[in-house]
């Protein structure tokens, strides 16, 4: 590991001194680093760092600068209640972000809509420059002219600005929020889907010094709702002259929609579907430095037998013709793609055994090159103006997100961190790598963490913690599902990647296609035995957890093995019948989930057969896995472990108000709190302390 870079005088930091991996208050503190953008001379980089307002009842993000070259410490440029984010640079090297701060030249008090800020190149205050009803969504500007595109969410009805804030304004006021849906899917994760949908809209940046703000003009006024997964995944691109847009569009087909690509003529708003295939799915548009090539992810679509495909391929934007560039190469392209500047190379990032180094593709020859060889996985790729560098966010379950450099030629490099706005915090034990081989003779490979002082005298007990997706590995931090809190309290914790985890090839992930209780379960006790074998973890002291489909997983692991002092299960599928109409995208999971796969694999079946106390975590507003999932869980548990008097070893920890996810401070820490005093009691055998502010 690099040793710790100096402190920028400014950075933020915990107030307390207490171990920030151990106590929740300062845990919750710590800065988060996330996102990255690249002036287009290439002497700045601008990131942003969450942190607690000063209640301490949620996150706010602030824009920092960070050195290029490494030497000047980070600074930081702007400061509101309301936080900024979506930095992106200009062509004349102001910094554009987007923030619901509010609007001087507004005398409406309670408008909290999103709105496009200008902050100059050589510094100054911050003015607004671009305004919607609806919000400002993902902002592109072009990159030889003034010209920018934005996507706002916008009522059917509306015709222009006027009818749109009327709409919003009788809404509002009128306390209407029903929604008419006419076509599936109607939810996205944790948002109702309408009655307002995205629309492009296109315009110039005023000069430099001119108070006029940008006129806003609607290119998709008929788009219907062609632009949601555009706009919820931020999938679309604009022209180096601003004079077109390489947008996913979602096409209407039975039961929901399949993505196409459709360009977007900026002048006219005339749209064209470029790429349109039942069998594909097309996203991540990448436009060329000369406006004549896009890159982009071919999606080859799933069937229950097959998990499809993820390809890295090149549309030639004058004859149409699409070319596959990934060849042999056997990874998933993920992030956005990034051309060289003389439009030679793609640079991009794909997990890898538990990594997901950066990947040099070379455009003519489809050949490509690893150019990161470390346990690091990266993001937000950016190259210089010369092509020269590469910087990059780089993280690991040894470090948060920070920003490097690196060579944009040479191969299996180590990048070199930066002097960025937040410092890793000291870890209280070590990271190793463990590999053992499954009934079929597969490799699978965990990492695990181990506390400080566990050896074979003094073993520590161990939390299988299972990840979610299924599609994923466990190769970057969580602040979300952090296994160092664990460690600190003295647990070993294995995060394991079974089969459907990705960086291992198409065959590992078609191990597991479905048949979710076959190989990933047994690649996990694969896993857990390797664990156990050692000398410095303890094989009778053991406990399982998970959140969603890590959830699902712990809930088959109730129902087949005793082996576990505890399980935890969070956002978890429990009947499968019963999840897929009811999740958000039920289209998406059919293509794998047939009527036999829910049925042979739904952990309901086996629930005479849960023995482990069991702790169900949901929150009530999460769409993905919605909470008939962990309601009906709860309720089978208890009708066969409620004692007379009401008492049982399971518990429910419900969130009346969180999704998926657990996204506020006080209910992360609750989170924590109360799993940690479940596995004390029934792993260490300490006595039941229900956490504060649930007693």
């Amino acid at each position: 590991m690099t040793p710790s870079d100096p402190t920028p005088p400014d950075r933020p930091s915990d107030e307390t001194t207490a171990d920030p991996l151990h106590d929740l208050d300062a845990y919750v503190a710590l800065p988060r680093v996330g996102g990255l953008a690249l002036s287009p001379a290439g002497d700045r980089l601008v990131t942003s760092v969450q942190s607690l307002d000063p209640q301490r009842t949620r996150w706010v993000s602030a824009l920092w600068e960070v050195d290029p070259t490494g030497e000047r410490p980070a600074r930081r440029l702007t400061r509101s209640a309301k936080g900024e984010g979506g930095a992106t640079f200009a062509p004349d090297g102001s910094v554009l972000f987007v923030s619901g701060r509010p609007d001087p030249a507004s005398d409406d008090d309670d408008d909290e809509q999103a709105l496009l800020w200008q902050l100059p190149a050589g510094g100054g205050e911050a003015r607004v420059v671009g305004s919607r009803p609806g919000g400002i969504g993902g902002v592109r500007v072009a990159r030889t002219t003034a010209g920018l595109v934005t996507l706002s969410s916008t009522f059917p009805s509306s015709t222009d600005e006027e009818s749109e804030a009327a709409t919003r304004k009788a809404r509002k006021e009128g306390k209407v929020s029903a929604i008419l849906h006419e076509s599936a899917p109607v939810r996205y994760w944790d948002h109702d889907l309408g009655p307002a949908t995205p629309r492009l809209f296109g315009g110039t940046l005023p000069d430099a010094g001119d108070d006029a703000r940008v006129e806003l003009r609607d290119l998709t006024p008929a788009v219907g709702r062609a632009l949601e997964s555009a706009g919820a995944e931020g999938s679309w691109d604009l022209s180096p002259d601003g004079s077109f847009v390489l947008t996913s569009w979602d096409v209407r087909e039975r039961g929901g929609f399949r993505q196409g690509l459709a360009r977007v003529d900026v002048a006219t708003g005339e749209q064209r579907l470029l790429l349109d295939d039942p069998e594909s799915e097309y996203a991540s548009p990448s436009i060329s430095p000369d406006g004549q090539r896009a890159a982009l992810v071919r999606y080859v679509r799933s069937t229950p037998t097959d998990p499809g495909d993820q390809r890295l391929v090149l549309l030639d934007l004058d004859s149409g013709e699409l070319r596959d560039l990934s060849g042999d190469w056997d990874h998933w392209p993920a992030g956005e793609l990034r051309w060289t500047p003389d439009g030679t190379a793609l640079l991009l990032h794909a997990d890898e055994d538990g990594r997901s180094p950066v990947f040099r593709c070379e455009v003519a020859t489809g050949e490509f090159t690893r150019l990161t060889h470390d346990d690091f996985a990266y993001s937000d790729v950016q190259v210089s103006p010369d092509g020269a560098v590469v910087y990059a966010l780089r993280t690991s379950y040894a470090e948060p997100a920070r920003p490097v450099r690196l060579d944009a030629t040479t191969p299996d490099q180590e990048s070199v961190p930066l002097r960025g706005p937040a410092e890793p915090p000291a870890l209280p034990g070590r990271l190793v790598d463990v590999e053992t081989t499954a009934e079929d003779g597969t490799r699978v490979r965990s990492w695990l963490c181990l506390p400080e002082g566990a050896s074979a005298d003094a073993p520590a007990p161990l939390l299988l913690w299972i990840h979610g997706g299924p599609l994923g590995s466990w190769n970057a931090w969580s602040w979300r599902w952090n296994p160092w809190l664990a460690v600190s309290r003295g647990y070993a914790v294995l995060l394991p990647d079974p089969a459907l985890s990705t960086g291992y090839g198409l065959d590992f992930v078609a191990r597991g296609w479905g048949a979710w209780g076959a190989a990933p379960y047994t690649d996990l006790m694969a896993a857990t035995d390797a664990a156990v074998a050692r000398d410095d973890v303890d094989e009778t002291r053991t406990a399982a957890m998970g959140g969603s489909f890590g959830g699902y997983m712990a809930n088959w692991v109730a129902g087949h093995t005793d082996r576990f002092d505890a399980i935890v299960t969070h956002a978890s599928l429990w009947a499968l019948d019963q999840f897929g109409p009811t999740t958000d995208m039920p289209s998406y999971w059919a293509r794998e989930m047939t009527e036999q796969m829910a049925l042979e694999n739904s952990p309901h079946r086996f629930v005479d057969d849960v023995v482990s106390p069991v702790l169900v975590i949901h929150g009530d507003k999460d769409y993905r896995v919605p909470i008939g999932e962990g309601l009906r869980l709860w309720a089978e548990l208890a009708a066969r472990a409620e004692a007379e008097d009401g008492s049982m070893p399971h518990k429910f920890l419900y969130f009346p108000d969180e999704n998926h996810w657990v996204l506020t401070p006080n209910h992360a820490k609750l989170w924590y709190a109360t799993v940690f005093a479940f596995l004390d009691h029934h792993v260490l055998g300490g006595a039941w302390v229900t956490p504060e502010l649930l007693r």
